[in-house]
């Protein structure tokens, strides 16, 4: 876990979650995030908020999008996208409804590693305006232009592939 610089931002988003039933015979119902707010409810965690035919929306609960000082040059791979996005990371627990807010980032390189972790669901999902700002100043503030860097390799020592035999020590 990385060491919390005093000059991160945390930011926290409220996550509302669908529920649908499956349309398979393995899966009896599909979750997947829908929307980040920027302001939460005052409602707890996994509160049904709407009950529709075939769907229902709960308030997952709140994550905190993390910003850091040396990850700037991701979040402005983000920003300069098309459309910036913002990741939910859901994961299984034991306690209904059986899922978690694990985890809320801006960094794609973030979502990127927990893109194929066993049964976590991670959706990506449209940045509201005002992260999108914040994270514009923070970059702004922050963001060190970083060189290309090529490590030189050592140099390879033939002798240490060469076959030794080894040699009896004299009997006394």
């Amino acid at each position: 876990m990385r060491a919390h610089n005093p000059e991160s931002l945390f930011i926290p988003l409220a996550v509302l979650v669908e529920r649908r039933p499956g349309v398979t015979r393995w899966a009896e119902e599909v979750w997947r995030a829908i929307e980040v707010l920027e302001e939460a409810p005052a409602i707890p965690p996994w509160t049904l908020l709407r009950q529709e035919p075939g769907r229902s929306v709960f308030f997952a609960g709140v994550g905190d999008v993390a910003l850091h000082p040396t990850d700037t040059d991701n979040y402005r791979h983000n920003l300069a996208s098309a459309q910036p996005l913002v990741w939910a990371l859901l994961r299984p627990a034991e306690t209904p409804p059986g899922l978690m807010l694990h985890s809320v980032t801006a960094d794609p390189g973030e979502a990127h590693l927990h893109a194929d972790v066993g049964q976590d669901l991670l959706e990506s999902l449209p940045m509201p305006p005002g992260l999108r700002a914040t994270m514009e100043a923070f970059c702004a503030r922050h963001h060190k232009e970083r060189g290309f860097w090529k490590r030189r390799r050592d140099q390879a020592d033939p002798e240490a592939l060469a076959h030794r035999s080894r040699i009896a020590e004299p009997e006394e």
